[in-house]
């Protein structure tokens, strides 16, 4: 996967790309990144990348030609290439939600431009040139880094061989079922008066897989009903029987 980052800050994201599973996907060609600056592309003797906002208001406002012109630079290189076109991405709070959904979409997109803003936003025309909105959640932040540090991180630990145990991706919060994931424990066995539980430690492992499962159910429906009722509809409509009668 190649992910194309327009930042005015590219300077942040030197050591998140070099750290952990992001550095092991980079250094085994899993992960390409290419970082650029809208300063690039800036007006005057400034390089200036931002204006203020027509009708009056508070701050900056990142100008739409600056950005259109630093996105196309990034799409022009890799048709120099012969590489895909990024699907653009802007990061705003009024995208959709990123969830574990979106995350394994995006993941299968051969590559992506994660646009972060800065100041008090975009020019709303900005909005025409990108091909979907996300938002990290319902809160604002001074830019768009951490957002789009979030999406790598989320996105790129999908992509096959990146992590080590495939299967981890599965069994985890918000995996195939759409379940929190279930508790976990290691040594020591007994901390302080809190201790394993026996099944655990008892070797039977269909034992242990029920109770993992009855485990994320009830964890679920505490922590997240929203999540629980929608595993209990999902898990209904896959029960029901076929209105079909045999022949």
């Amino acid at each position: 996967m190649r992910v194309d980052l327009v930042t005015l800050f590219p300077e942040l994201f030197e050591t998140f790309l070099r750290t952990s599973f992001v550095g092991r996907a980079s250094s085994t060609g899993k992960l390409a990144v290419r970082l650029r600056s809208p300063r690039d592309f800036g007006l005057g003797r400034h390089k200036s990348v931002d204006d203020t906002p027509y009708g009056g208001g508070s701050g900056m406002v990142m100008r739409v030609d600056v950005l259109v012109a630093c996105m196309e630079a990034l799409d022009a290189e890799a048709e120099r290439a012969g590489e895909p076109r990024a699907r653009r991405v802007l990061l705003t709070p009024q995208g959709r939600p990123f969830v574990q959904g979106v995350a394994t979409t995006l993941a299968a997109e051969p590559a992506l431009m994660l646009v972060c803003g800065r100041y008090e936003g975009f020019d709303e025309r900005v909005r025409s040139f990108v091909d979907e909105e996300i938002s990290l959640g319902d809160f604002v932040m001074t830019g768009g880094e951490v957002a789009a540090m979030a999406v790598i991180e989320a996105t790129v630990r999908l992509i096959p061989g990146v992590l080590g145990n495939e299967e981890s991706t599965r069994e985890e919060s918000h995996g195939d079922d759409g379940l929190l994931e279930y508790p976990q424990y290691t040594r020591p066995a007994e901390f302080r008066g809190h201790g394993v539980p026996e099944v655990l430690a008892g070797g039977n492992h269909a034992q242990i897989a029920a109770w993992r499962k009855a485990q994320s159910i009830a964890r679920t429906a505490a922590r997240r009903p929203d999540l629980a009722s929608r595993y209990e509809e999902r898990r209904a409509s896959t029960s029901a029987p076929s209105s079909k009668r045999p022949r």
